[in-house]
């Protein structure tokens, strides 16, 4: 009966584990705020300058509690008494480690592109792309939430 219990608190461990990792993937990207100004003067521009930027996102250590998650998991699945313990410990901090740099190799360096625009109004906007496709510097941009667009 204690193996059974065993068993459904790693479990209960795990799904626990990955509804944390779930809740911490996001999709950001930098920005500059538009603001508060007439929509029509705010967005159109002029662009000044591209520049090519790398970012790297880093770990959020999700890679560490998923790893540590099933490194216990499986460390608990060998041995009885202290060695077991002895397993899960050294499953766990493994399986943290492993997860970690899994991560780590997986957020590489990526190219940005950094437009910098003169907007109608005078204002000054710097806006971070994943891509340029058509943009150059000179041409006649929209500023449509966030993004910039040839026009």
């Amino acid at each position: 009966m204690k193996r059974s219990t065993t068993r459904s608190a790693a479990l209960a461990a795990l799904f626990a584990g990955v509804a944390v990792v779930s809740g911490c993937a996001s999709n950001n990207q930098a920005q500059e705020p538009i603001g508060r100004m007439s929509q029509d003067a705010a967005s159109y521009g002029s662009i000044e300058s591209i520049e090519i930027i790398q970012t790297r996102s880093g770990t959020s250590g999700a890679g560490a509690v998923a790893g540590g998650l099933v490194g216990a998991l499986l460390g608990n699945q060998v041995g009885s008494g202290s060695g077991r313990t002895a397993a899960t410990v050294a499953g766990a901090v493994g399986g943290a480690v492993v997860g970690n740099k899994v991560e780590d190799n997986r957020n590489q360096p990526q190219e940005q592109y950094k437009i910098s625009v003169r907007m109608d109004n005078g204002d000054y906007r710097v806006v971070n792309q994943d891509s340029v496709y058509d943009l150059r510097v000179g041409n006649r941009v929209r500023l449509v939430d966030g993004r910039l667009y040839r026009y």
